[in-house]
Formats: C-alpha cells, sequence, structure tokens
C-alpha cells in the first residue's frame, strides 16, 4: 500500500491517504487520473465544476481541495448522503454538493457549469452519438470537457475480437473501450466541442495494476474480487489496455 504514495509521478495525490482512497474505491487510482488529466485543463479558484460520475467522491474532494474550484459531484449508483458525508468529513461539504442523477437526465441549467470532467465514468453513458451534444448544452461557451477512461491501443473493430484475456474478465464491456483518436473524432464531429488533447496515459496500465495489487491487499476478500483483474493487466502488460485522456472546450 505505501507504494501508492508516489511525490515522483503524483506530488499532489501524494498527500491523500491511500487508506482513505483504498475504502473509497470504486475503480483505478481516481486521483492520479485526476492528476494527469488537469494538466490539460485551466481549473481555476471559482469555477464551477462538474464531476460526472463520481462515486463516493474522492475525485470531487481532490477539485475543490487542490483546485479552489466549486464541485458538484453527481452520481446515479451513490447516494447524495453518502457522498455528502465523505465532503463534510474531509472538509469541503461547503464546497462540494451531492446530488444523485442519472447521466442522460441531469438536473442542472443550461450553461451552468464551466468544465466538466468524467473519471473512469464516462465509458458508461458517453459513447453514444447524441451525449456530448446533450452534455455540451449545460457548459458555457468556451468551458470544459475532460475525461479519464479505460482504453485500448487498438479498436476492437480493427482486431475483429475482444483479445481473450480482456474478454474472459470484463467480457462485452471491453467494447465501449476507445483510443483516445477515437474520441477526438466523436466529439468533434459533433461540432459541439473542439478536442485540445487526445492521448494515452504515460504507463497507465501499470497504475492500474499498481492500484488493484494495493485492493486486494487491503480490502476484505481483496484477493478474490481482485485476482482477475491482476491476471488481465499482467497478461497484457500495456499491449492493449491503458486509460485515454481526453479534453476538449466548447465551441
Amino acid at each position: 500500500m505505501n507504494r501508492l504514495v508516489r511525490p515522483d509521478r503524483y506530488p499532489r495525490s501524494a498527500r491523500y491517504d491511500p487508506t482513505w482512497l483504498l475504502d473509497l474505491d470504486m475503480g483505478p487510482h481516481p486521483l492520479w487520473l485526476l492528476e494527469d488529466l488537469a494538466q490539460d485543463l485551466d481549473l481555476r479558484p471559482g469555477m464551477r465544476v462538474l464531476d460526472l460520475g463520481s462515486g463516493k467522491g474522492a475525485s470531487s474532494v481532490f477539485l475543490a481541495r487542490e483546485y479552489g474550484v466549486h464541485v458538484v459531484a453527481a452520481d446515479w449508483w451513490i447516494s447524495a448522503e453518502e457522498a455528502s458525508a465523505v465532503f463534510a468529513a474531509a472538509g469541503v461539504g461547503d464546497r462540494v454538493e451531492a446530488v444523485r442523477a442519472e447521466a442522460h437526465v441531469l438536473p442542472f441549467d443550461k450553461a451552468s457549469f464551466d468544465a466538466v470532467v468524467s473519471i473512469d465514468a464516462f465509458e458508461y453513458f458517453g459513447t453514444s452519438d447524441s451525449y456530448v451534444p446533450y452534455l455540451a448544452q449545460f457548459l458555457r461557451p468556451g468551458g470544459q470537457l475532460g475525461i479519464a477512461t479505460p482504453a485500448m491501443t487498438c479498436e476492437v473493430r480493427e482486431l475483429g475480437a475482444i483479445p481473450a484475456h480482456i474478454k474472459k474478465v470484463v467480457g462485452g464491456e471491453a467494447a465501449a473501450w476507445h483510443t483516445p483518436e477515437w474520441w477526438r473524432f466523436h466529439w468533434e464531429i459533433t461540432e459541439q466541442v473542439t478536442v485540445t488533447s487526445a492521448r494515452m496515459q504515460e504507463e497507465g496500465w501499470r497504475d492500474w495494476l499498481l492500484w488493484t495489487q494495493a485492493c486486494a491487499e487491503h480490502q476484505p476478500h481483496g484477493q478474490a474480487t481482485h485476482q482477475p483483474v491482476i491476471d488481465m493487466l499482467t497478461a497484457d502488460a500495456g499491449e492493449y489496455l491503458g486509460f485515454a485522456l481526453v479534453t476538449a472546450r466548447k465551441d
């Protein structure tokens, strides 16, 4: 677990207790993904930011503390009461509002956010042709969109099938793990946003593996739960799997 503190690569994230993060686990290390993604965003104090698919709230706490923004944390699976307790305990209850909302029925006014950020969630709701035009209406002119999402180095369509070691663990879910260039085209063809960066996270599969190993060590029944993902990432060794980090501005 001590290997989750990495000031050389993720100096902001290194200030957070790994145990706290592991207790909020809902997927690969959210702060590493967000800290890397934020390098391609222009987040400034006072901005209003939608954290879409915020889970148990670690990414929302990070946004409020590290960038001084006001956050609306929206998630469908975690209740607003549960998330609010996390924010209050972290001392950001006055800067983070928890909302239970489904990504296709967002209860917000148009042009009400300076940025929308989504960490390890966009693959579940954002792949349809109509989603970015829907989401863009909530951004102010010039507003920013940024996602960190599981990715493949090559489209499944080009491979002809999901590689066996990936399909064994996640099944058809991997069909939504697209390349950065797929996301670039998918967003820009809408003429709603201009993509400002689209890249694979450097050594993202290693980060994912390290986090999963820590979860297996720390959590009750963690070995049984996380060993299939550990085996998948070990077998893959970065050939196909990683994370796409994609940012854009509303036209």
